[in-house]
């Protein structure tokens, strides 16, 4: 084991930003760095990685429950139809980030998402991808915190108008969406 990987109470190894905690386990093993498509599913995570910053991953995952209940299962169609009524039943919502920017920001970019052709989005999002054959990080000191690839997907999306998309939270959401595998050498999914 090195200080990258850290073995699991099943025995396995995985990335050590895992820890011993049961959701990051099931986050680690069965969403991150999987490739996810979709409008909506990346609009979600867009939004997530958006409420995120400033704050720890964990903190989004256990409350994306509540995020998904209150914003609609996070359907751009009926988010961008938020009023100033839903904007405060949210700010009035513990269950979720209370923070009147982040908010304001999902459902502006929920109106931007709306405002492209269906798929478009998907499209747009993973045309940043970079090349699926870049070397695997050995060591979590390999990983960026962002790339050439995330600074144009921000910029490109900053230039739409979407908020919140800044270019480490968008490297953030390319490691989560599976457009980069940056499992270290070592966990059982760096395959």
């Amino acid at each position: 084991m090195t200080t990258d990987t850290c073995t699991g109470p099943d025995g396995i190894e995985r990335c050590a930003w895992v820890g011993s905690d049961d959701e990051y386990r099931r986050y680690h093993d069965e969403e991150w760095g999987r490739p996810l498509h979709g409008d909506q599913p990346l609009f979600e995570k867009t939004a997530l990685e958006g409420f995120q910053a400033g704050l720890s991953w964990i903190t989004i995952l256990r409350k994306r429950p509540r995020f998904r209940e209150v914003f609609a299962g996070f359907d751009p169609a009926i988010v961008a139809e938020f009023t100033g009524d839903d904007i405060e039943r949210l700010m009035g919502d513990a269950g979720i980030i209370r923070n009147r920017a982040k908010i304001l920001a999902t459902i502006a970019n929920a109106r931007l998402v709306l405002d492209m052709a269906p798929g478009e989005f998907d499209a747009l999002m993973w045309s940043f991808a970079p090349a699926a054959d870049r070397p695997r990080p050995a060591s979590f000191a390999e990983v960026p915190a962002t790339t050439a690839e995330s600074d144009a997907l921000s910029k490109a999306l900053r230039k739409r108008g979407f908020r919140f998309v800044g270019s480490t939270t968008m490297y953030a959401l390319m490691q989560s969406t599976g457009m980069v595998d940056d499992h270290v050498n070592g966990c059982w999914r760096a395959e």
